[in-house]
């Protein structure tokens, strides 16, 4: 029971239609905050039902008490939020805008209510998930710090550590032991386009990596008992995506200076680029290839995923890979652009094709 799992996924999964109803008469005040709780709570623990029954040894809730994958989670660190336009489905759409308007400051546990409750409705191993420490400074630079809240930038820093701190001890205070952390930066560094938007607010991307790297291996280090890995995409909202570009620029920075023992790497489409990346990946640590899209209402070909595991090792062994979907089914609570039944027929894949290659899940 020690993750990455042969077969994993990254979290978040599509609400069902009357839990989005009832969130819907909450905000309209026809309903309490208890009344949504418990439709909360019946909806979590289907979804758990739905990761027991395709084979999935791990199980997350669905990240189903959140708008977004990262909007509540810096939404319980002060008055944050962030600014998202809308696009069409299967479109390049435009980076969310970080609006800081307080210090970030943690209060109190944010996820360990959600670890109880979901550790006493599975035997799986219950993950969660969080943003990464660096996603308000990516989405809007030093000028989104600056704006309201902070005169020094280092300041900001050493308050996202300590908040990132404070909630991975309280995490595993209570038992938790397996934790994911969604950074979408690292990824997006391979487009033209982001690394032009850095320029052009007086970001130099390289320097950008380093301070990154550095600012979230202090935000983990020193967690006693708590495995934690990291999933890297290229955006994921309603079917869209924010950037393209390979690993290249990033890779050996990433594998080799960041405290993180896994990853999980978006690999479903041509915009991730090749796996000639992962050789930089060190012999002590995994990759979670994530070669299913959640994007796409189409069901993938085994064989064709098989051979694209095949190509994976050639640079990283075979008993140091694992698969997964590229990222989760609802990145927002409206979710992508596919049906619940394609949904658990992709999770289904992804543990078939771990039981035929590795012979588990």
């Amino acid at each position: 029971m020690v993750p990455p799992f042969r077969a994993e996924h990254v979290g978040s999964l599509l609400r069902p239609p009357a839990l989005l109803e009832q969130r819907r008469r909450f905000a309209r005040g026809e309903i309490d905050q208890a009344a949504l709780i418990a439709v909360e709570d019946r909806a979590i623990s289907d979804a758990v039902a739905l990761q027991e029954r395709v084979g999935l040894r791990l199980a997350t809730d669905g990240e189903f008490r959140r708008a977004s994958y990262h909007g509540y989670f810096y939404g319980q660190l002060g008055d944050i939020s962030f600014e998202a336009p809308q696009g069409a489905a299967g479109s390049r759409g435009a980076q969310p805008t970080a609006v800081i308007k307080t210090r970030v400051t943690w209060k109190g546990p944010i996820h360990g209510a959600d670890f109880a409750f979901l550790s006493d409705r599975t035997k799986a191993l219950p993950k969660i998930t969080i943003p990464g420490p660096c996603a308000l400074h990516f989405r809007g630079g030093d000028a989104a710090v600056t704006a309201h809240a902070y005169r020094d930038v280092d300041q900001f820093w050493d308050d996202i550590v300590a908040a990132f701190q404070k909630e991975l001890r309280a995490l595993a205070a209570a038992g938790c032991t397996y934790v994911q952390i969604d950074e979408t930066a690292f990824a997006k560094f391979g487009d033209a386009d982001v690394q032009a938007m850095l320029h052009a607010r007086g970001d130099d991307p390289e320097a950008l990596i380093d301070q990154y790297i550095a600012v979230t291996n202090r935000a983990i280090a020193g967690l006693p008992g708590l495995r934690v890995g990291m999933h890297l995409c290229r955006g994921n909202r309603g079917g869209q995506w924010h950037a393209e570009g390979s690993y290249e620029s990033v890779a050996e920075k990433l594998f080799n200076r960041l405290d993180i023992g896994f990853f999980f790497l978006e690999y479903d489409s041509t915009r991730a680029g090749d796996f000639a990346p992962l050789r930089f990946v060190p012999r002590d640590k995994a990759i979670v290839l994530g070669l299913v899209s959640t994007k796409m209402p189409v069901l993938e070909d085994k064989i064709a995923l098989k051979r694209r595991v095949d190509d994976a090792s050639r640079y990283v062994a075979p008993d140091r890979l694992a698969v997964s979907p590229q990222c989760g089914f609802a990145s927002v609570d409206t979710g992508n652009p596919i049906s619940a039944e394609m949904q658990e027929a992709k999770l289904r894949l992804v543990v078939d094709l771990a039981q035929e290659t590795w012979g588990t899940a």
